[in-house]
């Protein structure tokens, strides 16, 4: 029971975190992710409902289904460009997510991944995502702005899956430079 955990600082030595090891860590506010580690596994962070913001590493690749899911503290996540897909529920009901930056590495979005966001007001998205799931940023009602780094016609080019209307309605600004 990790209820009452509430920081963590991960050391250099480990190189991976197992799947589900924050899982329900109610209290935790805090955590430190060091530079070795490649992926942030399946419902790692799911349900700590404290945790408020997380900077992940340059060496992480791969953001894997519900990592995120239930944070509702979480305000701000910076996702860096060594990061290619972000999967399934990664972000579902947080809550307090006003603003995301995907990098230009990341090529899809899994189903759901932003499910209900309802604080989500602003995403700035790489030229590099092809593909966006069902549902992806359904539930995203606060959704006003996409700033996209790549062109009108790239923006065209994306297979946007069936209800992500909140994407679709919210205004695109194209060649974002930031």
């Amino acid at each position: 029971d990790c209820s009452s955990l509430a920081s963590i600082t991960i050391p250099n030595s480990v190189t991976s975190i197992g799947d589900g090891a924050f899982y329900n860590c109610t209290s935790l506010e805090s955590i430190t992710i060091p530079d070795n580690i490649t992926s942030i596994g399946y419902n790692t962070f799911e349900n700590c409902s404290s945790l408020e913001s997380v900077a992940i590493p340059d060496s992480v690749t791969s953001i894997d289904d519900y990592a995120f899911y239930g944070c509702t503290s979480l305000v701000s996540v910076t996702i860096p460009n060594s990061v290619t897909s972000i999967g399934e529920r990664a972000f579902r009901d947080c809550t307090s997510l006003a603003s995301i930056t995907i990098p230009n590495s990341v090529t899809s979005i899994g189903e759901e991944t932003f499910y209900k966001c309802t604080s989500l007001v602003s995403i700035t998205m790489g030229n590099g995502i092809t593909f966006i799931s069902d549902n992806a940023f359904s539930g995203c009602g606060s959704l006003a702005t996409v700033n996209y780094t790549g062109s009108e016609a790239q923006w065209n080019e994306i297979d946007i899956g069936d209800y992500n209307s909140a994407l679709t309605n919210a205004e695109i600004v194209f060649d974002y430079k930031g």
